[in-house]
């Protein structure tokens, strides 16, 4: 039958998703399913209602670092965020939205200001607002169980829409009070920033800030407001559009150079995958649901085993002795080298670190962190030493 009989007929149903067979590993399951083939797709019909259905990440063909990198920090935020770098059209934005089917579950404030239980039992009643204080006395919940979610950040977002500022609506009805910004609403969240070298200054400025501190001020007029944002930080970029700035590069803990496919068979599957896709997204997402839902229940399971994994002080000296042979001078290099390797410890169901859990993570760990003026600067300033120290002995001070 050819393909334009096939468009003619009725709309097929999407076949229920079939069982899985169970992975040692994600590291398992990202290899077999990128080698797995797609049935082809069924013509969908037009609803006429806008709906985000993103494209699966599980279906992406190749690119497994960044995949890898990607779940990784999922299940341990504390590896410092993630940067993608690399050319148009090679997935980096695809990838980062189709993470919302594997984003796990935490706590989530139900109050306006972003106060939780754990933020009582760490400061005591002042650390959380009057209200939640009230309500904490009481007995009454201050969270609930929610999946995280992915929370971008505009391109052409102003300071005031990253940080929050006067409420105008609520000022009409009410006393003036301030509204939480982007950066309030990532709390507990994944923040994604697309075209991260791109950003305006302030913008970036207050950005750095947020992460830095976990928490950030707003003050407008006699009103100020202190909001958490504990966020884990996911930006894309590509090269050619501008360099980034030192100083949020230095925020983001993996790196990725994200290259174009070189195998052709798999851009040939590339092809078929998208092409599926937009023929009848929802029956390429039923493909790989299984698969989804599996990888997300790994995740959350790596998540709460995390606590438990070790990082041993022989592996934990190899680590440090890798840092010290490529000249990298930012303490955060081997804090993302290790937290990286527990989570990939983590991901293999294993509470020990071992010397191949840090040669799997050091590339995207320590890659960029070397810069090429401070090596000249110091070597600049160690001359100058230099001319001192032989000038004092010539005087014999």
């Amino acid at each position: 039958m050819s393909e334009e009989q096939t468009s003619q007929e009725a709309p097929q149903a999407p076949a229920a998703p079939a069982t899985v067979t169970p992975v040692r590993s994600l590291r398992e399951l990202l290899d077999r399913v990128t080698g797995r083939g797609i049935r082809p797709p069924a013509v969908q019909e037009e609803s006429g209602l806008a709906e985000s259905l993103p494209f699966p990440f599980l279906a992406l063909v190749g690119q497994r670092e960044m995949k890898l990198a990607l779940m990784l920090a999922l299940i341990n935020p504390a590896v410092g965020g993630v940067l993608l770098i690399g050319p148009r059209g090679t997935g980096k934005t695809t990838a980062v939205r189709g993470l919302v089917d594997l984003l796990p579950q935490v706590q989530r404030s139900l109050c306006h200001y972003g106060c939780l239980p754990e933020d009582v039992e760490a400061g005591g009643m002042d650390a959380v607002c009057p209200d939640c204080a009230q309500k904490y006395a009481r007995g009454e919940p201050l969270a609930r169980l929610d999946q995280v979610r992915l929370v971008e950040l505009p391109l052409n977002a102003q300071l005031d829409d990253v940080v929050g500022g006067l409420d105008e609506r609520a000022s009409l009805h009410e006393r003036m009070r301030l509204k939480r910004g982007i950066l309030a609403q990532a709390d507990r969240n994944i923040l994604y920033v697309d075209e991260t070298n791109l950003l305006a200054d302030e913008v970036v400025d207050a950005l750095l800030d947020a992460a830095a501190q976990g928490s950030y001020t707003v003050r407008r007029a006699t009103l100020a407001a202190t909001y958490w944002s504990r966020f884990l930080l996911i930006g894309s970029m590509n090269p050619e559009e501008g360099r980034l700035r030192p100083q949020i590069q230095d925020r983001f803990g993996l790196r990725l150079v994200v290259n174009g496919l070189s195998d052709p068979d798999e851009r040939l599957e590339a092809y078929r995958r998208v092409r599926a896709y937009k023929a009848n997204p929802r029956q390429l997402i039923a493909q790989f649901s299984p698969e989804t839902e599996q990888a997300r229940q790994e995740i959350q399971e790596a998540r709460q085993l995390l606590s438990q994994v070790e990082l041993p002080e022989p592996v934990a000296r190899q680590g440090l002795a890798l840092v010290d042979r490529l000249k990298i001078d930012s303490l955060r290099a081997e804090i993302t080298l290790f937290e990286a390797a527990r989570a990939y410890a983590a991901a293999d169901a294993r509470k020990s670190v071992t010397p191949d859990d840090l040669r799997q993570v050091a590339a995207m760990a320590l890659r960029l962190r070397r810069s090429d003026f401070m090596t000249q600067y110091v070597k600049q300033v160690a001359n100058e030493d230099a001319e001192i120290e032989s000038a004092l002995q010539s005087v014999k001070l």
